[in-house]
């Protein structure tokens, strides 16, 4: 059954940052079947055809390179003067997950840790300005970044930028104040490009837990490592 989120005259409005497939992609679609307005972005204009299949007078689609800083800004001057309800940053990006940390080379480290943790931080900061003082701010992340718990067998540098993306989040709360929700989100093991077909949940299953969380937690001032049953992670 779908929820309906609709506010008094007028629609929620979303967010999905890394929207193109996956994870992103499953949370436009049930933003959009929830009744909400939502701006997705994809790397590059017209470059996802799943993405352009959802199209409708509530999606509006926006190109955004999360490793980009101008292009973040850009994004934050043609979103000047609207009211955002929810901010969700899924862009992320995985390594070979064999590979030692001693092991790898020092471009793929930047690259991995530059699209995980750095740009959906410039994400945040710069967009934050359009979101609700009620509104919600969240993250893509994982339970491999929790540091209080005892690590998986490799993965070490995936593990490392969602490490880095929880504490960058923390001390983003910190300074933010405690006024907005904030979200760090472990979506589960998912059958996606990333999660292999070995993972048992669906994307359907996933976002729609995603998306019922975050509603639940609306309006609960502070930062919370969640995942997608709502169920509060260590960090």
């Amino acid at each position: 059954m779908v929820t309906s989120e609709k506010q008094v005259g007028n629609l929620s409005t979303a967010l999905i940052v890394g929207a193109s497939r996956g994870l992103g992609l499953g949370l436009v679609q049930e933003y959009l079947d929830r009744g909400w307005q939502v701006i997705a972005t994809e790397r590059r204009p017209g470059s996802s055809e799943a993405l352009a299949a959802l199209a409708r007078d509530t999606l509006t689609i926006e190109a955004l390179d999360i490793d980009d800083e101008a292009a973040i800004a850009a994004l934050a001057q043609r979103l000047a003067g609207s009211t955002l309800d929810l901010l969700y940053v899924n862009a992320g990006i995985s390594d070979d997950s064999s590979v030692p940390i001693g092991q790898v080379a020092t471009a793929e480290f930047d690259r991995v840790m530059r699209t995980n943790a750095l740009g959906p931080m410039r994400v945040v900061e710069r967009l934050a300005e359009w979101v609700k003082p009620q509104g919600t701010i969240a993250v893509m992340t994982s339970a491999l970044g929790s540091v209080s718990t005892e690590p998986s067998a490799g993965y070490d540098l995936y593990s490392a930028s969602k490490a880095a993306l929880n504490r960058l989040m923390r001390g983003y709360a910190v300074r933010a104040g405690a006024e907005r929700t904030l979200l760090a989100v472990m979506p589960g093991w998912v059958k996606t490009e990333m999660g292999g077909d070995a993972a048992p949940l669906d994307v359907k299953t996933s976002v729609h837990g995603i998306a019922d969380a975050i509603a639940a937690r609306s309006g609960t001032p502070g930062l919370t490592f969640i995942d997608y049953s709502n169920a509060v992670l260590p960090w």
